[in-house]
């Protein structure tokens, strides 16, 4: 009987990470439009931790490049775009320098933007499992690329392209100010 309640304690598990999953989009899309300071060992920290993520990301596309077709160009070409949309995030944020402290608020779009992109790329993935699962054969697709596992890395880089130049961006503009001790 007690080996019987693994399985139900590990499928109860997962029902309530699918309930709380909305909650969790919810609280990351309000921490990203709030106005938060830019402390700068944090800062730094963070750019520096995500530098050493883009390597290994990298690295782990280009070993996974050797079971899934284009992984690694994917994740490099989502890396790519996440720096660059990044960059333009950090010129659409809002800056505000006073008293030797630097705030800022990332703009509302693209929070919204990107927190949207995760939501889309879950539910699809969720809506493919379901088409195979009921009929055997994959989901038919517009785009045959979001179909491709691959198509994650590339997401997954967006994402983390986005937040690595936004860091190290806030980072130099700390620097500018004078705010960043060396």
């Amino acid at each position: 009987m007690p080996l019987l309640l693994l399985p139900v304690l590990l499928l109860s598990l997962l029902a309530l990470m699918l309930l709380l999953w909305p909650i969790g989009l919810w609280q990351r899309y309000r921490a990203g439009r709030s106005r938060r300071r830019a402390r700068p060992g944090w800062v730094t920290f963070n750019a520096l931790g995500l530098a050493l993520s883009s390597v290994l990301f990298l690295v782990g596309a280009a070993l996974t490049a050797l079971w899934i077709d284009g992984a690694g160009w994917n994740a490099a070409g989502g890396l790519l775009a996440g720096l660059v949309l990044g960059a333009a995030g950090l010129r659409l944020a809002r800056l505000e320098a006073g008293q030797g402290q630097l705030h800022y608020t990332a703009n509302a779009w693209l929070v919204t933007g990107l927190t949207v992109l995760v939501a889309m790329r879950v539910a699809l993935a969720a809506w493919q499992l379901w088409h195979r699962a009921r009929s055997g054969a994959p989901a038919p697709l517009p785009w045959d690329w979001l179909a491709q596992p691959a198509s994650l890395w590339a997401i997954g880089g967006l994402l983390l392209g986005y937040h690595l130049a936004f860091a190290w961006g806030l980072r130099r503009t700390l620097r500018r100010l004078g705010m960043l001790r060396r």
